[in-house]
């Protein structure tokens, strides 16, 4: 009887085990605002060095937290952080690279 006292998540996309994941959520919101950041600054072509770089950081701690993730709802928002923050480095990579092209 104990399963009536429980909501049923295990069909929810945001599903949660009930615990708190501080490291993960900081990972998550870090990839978030990183991915966010390169994919609005790839859309200017001057911007390229901010939008290859923040790409660059936001696709390694996406990854690492992809690495240490444990929930689904960690694991949704960690895959649209990292595609924003992939399409932003790749844009500004394009425009100029890492280096601004000197190199």
């Amino acid at each position: 009887m104990a399963q009536a006292l429980r909501p049923n998540t295990a069909g929810s996309l945001f599903a949660t085990d009930g615990k708190p994941h501080p490291l993960q959520d900081t990972l998550l919101a870090v990839t978030l605002v990183l991915g966010v950041t390169a994919f609005i600054t790839s859309f200017f072509h001057s911007l390229h060095l901010l939008s290859s770089w923040t790409g660059l950081v936001g696709i390694l701690t996406g990854a690492y937290g992809q690495w240490i993730s444990e929930t689904t709802r960690e694991r949704f928002g960690l895959i649209l952080g990292l595609g924003a923050a992939g399409v932003g480095f790749f844009i500004g990579m394009a425009n100029g690279g890492l280096f601004g092209g000197v190199w």
